[in-house]
């Protein structure tokens, strides 16, 4: 689990009940569950959300709170790099070839497809035509999911203020009867506080995580790619580390990353 957006998630529900109690008691909260605000802002927005894609993109949207909650599994830039130096050292030792056996025991498809095109001796630059092509496929299929989320951030509130609009109006249409004026405006209210919570709780932040976890994937894979073709020019160790940790962030470049990577 990414504890982060674990965290995030459950402390935005208890503020948002710590809120309600603390000014109201624990009685309060019952005021806060409304079925029509829920069925108009929640299954309106869900509605417009769908309307606005292709059904299985919006299937595969809904399943996008799973990635945002979970922890991502591409590791980190650290690892990957450590592991294009070990591959780098086996192929200076050992030629290009042996590097087709460091691909039985690999994960990582992406990885292992760019050592078969190298070792196949497939011209570098259609090695990172495919492999950026690979990646420019991901990136596409990440922004759809990332888009639903946004979707719904935006439909979220919009459907708020239809609901808000609901219920002011059938205020207004029995002001002569009292006994309604209290659970109209309480659907207007409510309504406007679902919308929000959508956007501002849910569905914005795992647009956000998801957009972290994507660009953090995508540049793992083009320090394969730089890595790979590295390789493949046949150049230092050495030099191909210093090249790859140009990516990472100044605190992380000090990194010993040969430690894991054998030697230089």
């Amino acid at each position: 689990m990414d504890l982060a957006s674990l965290v995030g998630l459950i402390l935005g529900v208890v503020m948002v009940v710590f809120g309600i109690i603390s000014s109201g008691g624990t009685a309060a909260l019952g005021n806060f569950i409304d079925p029509p605000s829920i069925i108009i802002t929640i299954g309106g927005s869900l509605a417009s959300t769908l309307f606005s894609h292709k059904l299985p993109d919006f299937i595969n949207g809904l399943k996008g709170i799973t990635l945002a909650i979970k922890e991502p599994t591409v590791g980190n830039p650290v690892d990957v790099i450590s592991n294009i130096i070990n591959l780098s050292n086996i192929s200076r030792k050992e030629g290009l070839l042996a590097l087709e056996e460091a691909t039985h025991d690999m994960d990582d498809e992406f990885l292992k497809k760019g050592i078969n095109l190298v070792v196949d001796g497939t011209d570098p630059d259609l090695v990172r035509g495919i492999l950026e092509t690979d990646l420019i496929n991901l990136e596409t299929r990440h922004k759809k999911v990332i888009g639903f989320w946004e979707k719904w951030a935006e439909m979220g509130p919009a459907w708020g203020m239809i609901g808000t609009l609901v219920g002011l109006v059938n205020m207004l249409k029995k002001l002569d009867d009292v006994s309604t004026i209290g659970p109209n405006m309480a659907v207007a209210l409510l309504t406007t506080l679902y919308g929000s919570l959508i956007a501002n709780w849910l569905a914005s932040p795992t647009a956000a995580k998801l957009k972290v976890n994507s660009e953090m994937e995508i540049m793992m894979k083009e320090i394969t790619v730089e890595g790979l073709l590295s390789i493949q020019a046949g150049e230092n160790p050495r030099v191909i580390e210093e090249k790859l940790k140009s990516f990472l962030a100044p605190s992380q470049r000090n990194t010993n990353v040969e430690e894991d990577g054998g030697e230089a």
